[in-house]
């Protein structure tokens, strides 16, 4: 399967501003490109890549005054296979853990273990460790959260979303990640492309996405409390311990987001 990701974002500057994105697929989809997926701006402008402390690609510029365009875009070969599931996998022990793993088990800006770990316990105490559990998480958080894009809001925290019930799915994202953490499991928050393919009509807008990755019966599992269903063509832009790690863009200066258009569809043939 050949699926088409991109995206096309338009700021508006009053001043030369630094700026970084991290917007190109993740390293470990780089083989399945039919084409690098170079970051492009117009204007033209010099642009800067480095890999930030949990390995994610990014890129560094400083935007003129006026408008400014950034683009992405290329061709993934996909295996057309659904999230995988393996409900055998097992909680490991926290003296078990591979070290690289333990960073994963903290609290982090967005996700308060010590606000929710009375919580996370009196919900997901009693049921069985492992698989299990981590879905029994993702089932409530699904449910307990209501979606809507007129709730956005860039400082809501775990907390605050398990409160106030409402949400984007990086509010699912961050409350999953905290009860998971709270409950001994490593989490990691996960942002990027998740298609609609083979999903019957109608879709929704196309947009970015997050979803979480646990750490379960000795390697990293996906699970995606937002739509809580398997997908085909789920393709990674970065990970990190929340949102706050991977943010899509980063402007150091005021800035203002006219433009935005996301792209992830199946094509066929020589089409690109």
């Amino acid at each position: 399967m050949r699926i088409r990701v991109g995206c096309e974002m338009t700021y508006e500057f009053g001043q030369a501003t630094p700026m970084f994105a991290i917007l190109n697929v993740h390293s470990s989809r780089v083989s399945d490109l039919e084409r690098p997926d170079y970051l492009t701006t117009t204007p033209s402008v010099p642009v800067e890549g480095y890999r930030d402390s949990f390995g994610n690609w990014c890129n560094r510029l400083v935007a003129p005054p006026g408008r400014l365009s950034l683009k992405t875009e290329t061709v993934v070969r996909d295996t057309g296979r659904w999230d995988t599931t393996v409900p055998k996998a097992e909680q490991v022990q926290i003296q078990n853990l591979p070290a690289e793993t333990l960073l994963f088990l903290l609290g982090s800006r967005y996700c308060e273990t010590d606000r929710l770990s009375d919580v996370a316990w009196s919900l997901f105490g009693t049921t069985p460790p492992g698989w299990t559990r981590v879905q029994a998480i993702c089932d409530y958080v699904h449910d307990h959260i209501t979606f809507g894009y007129e709730h956005s809001r860039a400082t809501r925290t775990a907390a605050e979303a398990y409160g106030e019930r409402r949400g984007v799915c990086r509010d699912y994202a961050h409350l999953a990640l905290t009860f998971c953490r709270c409950l001994n499991i490593p989490a990691r928050y996960c942002t990027g492309y998740i298609s609609d393919i083979g999903l019957p009509p109608p879709h929704a807008p196309q947009d970015f996405a997050a979803w979480i990755e646990v750490f379960l019966g000795g390697t990293w599992h996906t699970f995606d409390p937002r739509n809580n269903d398997p997908r085909i063509g789920r393709i990674l832009i970065a990970r990190g311990r929340d949102a706050a790690d991977v943010p899509l863009t980063l402007t150091f200066g005021p800035s203002t987001l006219v433009e935005f258009r996301v792209t992830t569809e199946e094509v066929t043939g020589s089409d690109f």
